[in-house]
């Protein structure tokens, strides 16, 4: 029997939270503190020692010994450089533990390593972490010792946003500012803020380690390159929601704990679709420390899988034939008296404020679709987008049967006098309770779907930060919400104006609704005569952070500037193009040093036993087929191979950013499929004790 949690003493054991903060710190500079967390400013220099010494004490007393500026560079992944607490020691040689308030306020670190989109130069290496008061400070434990994270964003010396954080604060700021324009118009003159709330639902895989680490693919590439599919896969449905095997378990157990003590509301775990796919889900919170908490979810994934002789692989299409992997972003605005705008209530028809707040979100989705698409992006999803797994590449709002009647309504009369109720669920068992139902079923397969008081944008792929998809939506939605406070405010008559500018935004971006099936050839059609961009790829989605309206969008609201945006662009085809040919590199290195000679050895053997039996008077048909099919198959994947070396060549020698990455999609990555094909085929032919690498049979079911 495995010892009881005190989940309640636990959670949040490792977090410099506010509560310990008021603990610890005089009430005025407990004050100050809190005044600047909400409404912005700076802490004065005396305060910020004071908090410095206090979080420095709190973090000794449990074990610190360094601290670091956490940051979120454009890796997408975080970064951290340890410093420890001691001084300069005294003339008898003692040392003190010191943290100052500029060592918490501000810290340096070489911002030419990092991606910048050319940004920074080699030779320009200033890079400043500047404290997020608005993210608490942190213990990590593991074998480095304990270490206190200080949340920061990353900028240059000359002020351009070279992290994933500072866009989204300045995102942040922007919604705010416009949503307030909105609610004010309402009569709400208590709200203070508006704030973007996540809840970002985070897929797996667990593989055991022992077989990931025979697996180079999966090691380099994070997916497999090769790998035939097994005798069963996902068809049978049996693992989704299924018991959990104790292994498993046993991680989850962990996992859950590590993520409590700091903080994180692991609130959900089950199996996924996939065999050997998992999934975990917090409770909301605000955007940025959302953000922060899932880098921590998939840090902390990582290193705890090792614990338990497994791997996790957070790729999201690290095997083919069954299901990868995405994040569910869960994203909505609720003002800080408590008013959830995307609550419609129980008449949505009647909530006018709802209604705008519903026309402006279509408005800016159909208006920056191709945004919003980019967010999502990165060299994995474009495994998944469009596939019968995921939503599709093409961006549609899915509101459900009771807000498209509403919608409909209003487009047609400018009056929608009912709303569809849900009604009861009736069982037909007497013993069970009949139950209200939802005034409207969920669509799995739309990208941005209404699910009762928020919207999921179900494209973010797994491995992904959360940060770009929340940056891209608080942003175009403030922008929406700007626009049509710049013209109730000055309306005449409020209400005749808000009615009239609803049912416009209405009718002019109603083609982004659909409610069908986005799986559907159909749709892709019909997506096509309504003249939704279909972008099918990251590097095709690239282009749209640099146009005109981009610009204006991300410029209106200092969010990024045109260099910035600029150096994202560079940033998202350097990241394509490095990472498909670390793929096709890993490739022609499995093909040439483990299944050639693998399948050579295994040619000769059956060679060998041809002419035995031959010699003995046997006809050998079965044998002499099966060495003229691998032959065959042989000889098809040298070929391939040969393709494969020529194009990564060439893709490498291509200077300019745009091109090469198209090179590597349109070229590289078709020669790493052809090579693929053949190698898939051989596995199925040549014994499982002869082939050099863990089938997919092992690596999904043997955990």
């Amino acid at each position: 029997m495995s010892e009881a949690l005190n989940v309640e003493e636990l959670f949040g054991k490792n977090v410099f939270t506010l509560g310990k903060m008021k603990e610890r710190l005089p009430g005025t500079t407990f004050r100050e503190v809190r005044k600047v967390m909400e409404h912005g400013g700076e802490l004065s220099r005396e305060s910020a020692d004071v908090v410095a010494k206090a979080m420095k004490d709190w973090a000794v007393e449990n074990g610190a010994t360094h601290y670091t500026h956490w940051f979120q560079p454009l890796t997408g992944i975080t970064a951290e450089k340890h410093d420890a607490f001691v001084t300069h020691p005294d003339e008898e040689g003692r040392t003190l533990l010191e943290f100052s308030g500029k060592e918490l306020i501000k810290g340096e670190s070489d911002a030419s390593s990092f991606p910048s989109g050319g940004l920074r130069a080699t030779f320009e290496a200033r890079g400043y972490t500047v404290w997020d008061i608005t993210s608490p400070a942190f213990l990590k434990e593991d074998a480095t010792g304990v270490i206190l994270c200080i949340p920061t964003a990353f900028c240059s010396y000359k002020g351009e946003a070279l992290d994933k954080k500072t866009p989204l604060l300045r995102s942040m700021e922007a919604v705010s500012e416009q949503a307030l324009r909105i609610v004010r118009l309402f009569g709400n003159t208590g709200a203070t803020k508006v704030t973007a709330s996540v809840g970002p639902e985070q897929e797996y895989f667990l593989v055991d380690r022992a077989k990931y680490l025979q697996r180079e693919d999966l090691i380099f590439a994070g997916r497999s390159l090769f790998g035939a599919p097994a005798p069963k896969g996902q068809e049978l449905e049996d693992h989704y929601y299924g018991a959990i095997r104790e292994r498993i378990g046993a991680y989850m157990k962990d996992l859950n704990v590590e993520l409590w003590k700091m903080g994180v509301t692991a609130k959900t775990q089950h199996n996924e679709v996939a065999p050997a796919q998992h999934e975990l889900a917090p409770i909301y919170e605000t955007a940025n420390i959302a953000v922060d908490h899932n880098q921590l979810v998939m840090e902390t994934m990582k290193k705890v899988a090792g614990r338990h002789g497994l791997t996790c692989l957070l790729h999201e299409k690290p095997f083919a034939g069954v299901n990868g992997s995405g994040k569910h972003d869960n994203w909505s605005l609720s003002t800080d008296n408590g008013v959830n705008l995307l609550d419609p209530g129980v008449t949505p028809n009647e909530n006018v404020q709802f209604l705008l707040v519903l026309a402006c979100i279509l408005k800016a989705v159909d208006t920056h679709a191709d945004l919003l698409r980019w967010s999502a992006a990165d060299v994995g999803n474009d495994h998944r987008l469009g596939a019968n797994e995921a939503p599709p590449a093409i961006i549609s709002v899915f509101l459900g049967e009771q807000l498209e009647d509403v919608v409909k309504q209003l487009i047609e009369t400018g009056m929608a006098d009912h709303a569809i109720q849900g009604g009861k669920l009736r069982t037909g068992v007497s013993t069970l309770t009949d139950v209200e139902k939802d005034a409207t079923d969920r669509n799995r397969t739309s990208p941005f779907a209404f699910t009762g008081n928020k919207f999921e944008f179900r494209s973010v792929g797994s491995s992904a930060s959360i940060a770009d998809p929340n940056t891209t939506l608080n942003s175009i939605v403030a922008e929406a919400f700007c626009e049509a406070a710049d013209e109730l405010e000055k309306a005449d008559n409020f209400e005749i104006a808000v009615h009239d500018l609803i049912k416009k935004y209405l009718t002019e971006h109603q083609r982004i609704i659909f409610n069908g099936d986005g799986y559907s050839d159909a749709w892709v059609e019909e997506a096509a005569r309504r003249g939704l961009p279909n972008i099918r790829s990251m590097v095709e989605s690239a282009s749209a952070l640099t146009t005109p309206k981009a610009v204006k969008l991300f410029e209106k609201f200092h969010i990024f500037t045109k260099v910035e945006l600029e150096s994202r662009e560079e940033v998202t085809y350097e990241n394509y193009s490095k990472s498909i040919n670390i793929e096709a590199l890993t490739m022609i290195d499995m093909a040439k040093k483990q299944y050639i000679p693998a399948v050579m050895k295994y040619s000769g053997e059956l060679a060998r036993s041809v002419l035995a039996i031959k010699e003995a008077g046997a006809k050998a048909t079965v044998e002499t087929m099966q060495l003229k099919n691998i032959s065959l198959k042989l000889e098809e994947t040298q070929k391939a191979l040969e393709a494969l070396e020529k194009a990564t060549a060439k893709a490498q020698s291509i200077t300019d950013a745009r091109k090469k990455a198209f090179a590597y999609k349109d070229q590289v990555f078709t020669a790493m499929e052809a090579l693929r094909r053949p190698v898939d085929a051989l596995e199925t032919m040549v014994a499982r004790e002869a082939w050099p690498v863990p089938a997919y049979s092992e690596l999904i079911f043997e955990v």
